[in-house]
Formats: C-alpha cells, sequence, structure tokens
C-alpha cells in the first residue's frame, strides 16, 4: 500500500482510502449491506475484476472490510464492512453533500443505478411535516426505480416498485435529484423533462436537510 509519508491523521486516512475505486466500494457496502464479489463488481460499472480484488485485500488488510464464506444456498464469499468501515459513512455524506454541486449536468456516458438514486434523498433531505400521514413515492429515473417512504418526520428508502405510491416522480437523473436536494423547483425540473402525477403536495414535505445542500445541486 502507498503512503503519503506523512504523520497527519488526513493522509494517514487517505493512505488506506485514498486509491481509485476504494470509497466506491465503501458506498457499494454501505447501501447494500453484505455483498458477493459479482454484486460488487455490478455495482461499480468500469471496475476491472483484477483490481476489484486487489482493493478489497487492501481494505481487508485495513481491517475495514470482512470476508466470510456464505452457506448454501449463497454458497460463496460474502465482503461485508467492518466497524471501522462503517464509520465512514459520515464521511461519504459529507462527500456526497459536497458532491451535489457537480450533479446539475449529466455526462453522456455516465453509468446509472438505482440505489444511487436512493441514497441522495436518505442522506440530504427531511421530512418538514413529521405530524402528517406516511407517504409513498415512487422514483423513476433513467428506467431506474426507488422508493421513498416518508413517516414519522424521517425519510426511508428502498429500491423497487411501490404498489400504490401516493406520487410518482419520473424524469432524467439530474431532474429527479435536483427536485428531490431542492436544487432546482418542479418548474425547472418540468423543463428538463421530469413529470409528476399524484399529490405534488408532497413534494413540501421533502426539504433539503442542510440548507446547503439546496444550493449546491443547483449551481
Amino acid at each position: 500500500m502507498r503512503s503519503y509519508g506523512q504523520y497527519c491523521s488526513i493522509a494517514r486516512a487517505l493512505d488506506v482510502v485514498g486509491d481509485r475505486w476504494t470509497l466506491l466500494i465503501v458506498r457499494e457496502l454501505l447501501l447494500q449491506g453484505p455483498c458477493r464479489f459479482t454484486d460488487l463488481k455490478n455495482g461499480l460499472p468500469g471496475v476491472a475484476t483484477n483490481l476489484l480484488s486487489s482493493r478489497l485485500k487492501e481494505l481487508e488488510e485495513a481491517g475495514l472490510v470482512s470476508r466470510e464464506d456464505a452457506p448454501p444456498p449463497v454458497a460463496t464469499a460474502l465482503y461485508e464492512l467492518t466497524d471501522d468501515g462503517r464509520a465512514l459513512e459520515p464521511v461519504l455524506q459529507a462527500l456526497g453533500l459536497w458532491g451535489l454541486r457537480f450533479m446539475s449536468t449529466e455526462r453522456p456516458d455516465d453509468a446509472f443505478q438505482a440505489h444511487w438514486l436512493a441514497y441522495p434523498p436518505l442522506w440530504s433531505t427531511t421530512d418538514a411535516d413529521p405530524t402528517g400521514p406516511p407517504a409513498i413515492i415512487q422514483l423513476v429515473a433513467a428506467g431506474q426505480e426507488a422508493v421513498l417512504e416518508v413517516r414519522d418526520g424521517q425519510i426511508h428508502t428502498r429500491l423497487g416498485r411501490a404498489a400504490k405510491p401516493d406520487l410518482v416522480i419520473e424524469g432524467p437523473p439530474p431532474a429527479v435529484l435536483g427536485l428531490l436536494t431542492g436544487g432546482i423547483d418542479l418548474k425547472a425540473a418540468t423543463k428538463q423533462g421530469l413529470s409528476v402525477r399524484g399529490k405534488r403536495t408532497l413534494l413540501r414535505r421533502i426539504r433539503p436537510s442542510s440548507a446547503r445542500a439546496g444550493d449546491l445541486v443547483g449551481s
């Protein structure tokens, strides 16, 4: 493992997680939970098999990831974050919030997966009406589906399709993400190709949990 050779906690942290793909592996394990090697590779479009193997080995040696052989029917190795690995969640939350400033446009060759749509509202939005009734919002972006459940003052997310959503938000990823995080309003999102069906009043319940989130995604 390469090192910056500095007696500095930031440098020491980057010695462990600063290589390409490393934090994205942590992202996948945070979002998906214990994963097979193939699950991780599918969640990391573009990563080479040998490079993923190398990064996982480095994370195991650093004590951030554990590897266990799962019994049938899985019958393969499962990778899981250790306590030290899970301690990186607030780091990724901060990076995700900071990165919203670069999300106003989607590059033609960008890969996109449903669970990448699910975590921004989980980490950066809040329920503005905690006493309101539970509500289900279906998200559809680039053919990927995720569900927001708004209840008891909290936002919960999961992948897939809801049977009877109260609101459906569908459109290009930048429009869906921008609307959810407060970076753009409904009028601007509609101009980007977004459509909304159902109880539009629910949009008022989803607010950025940080004042900066709404400013960054639209900048």
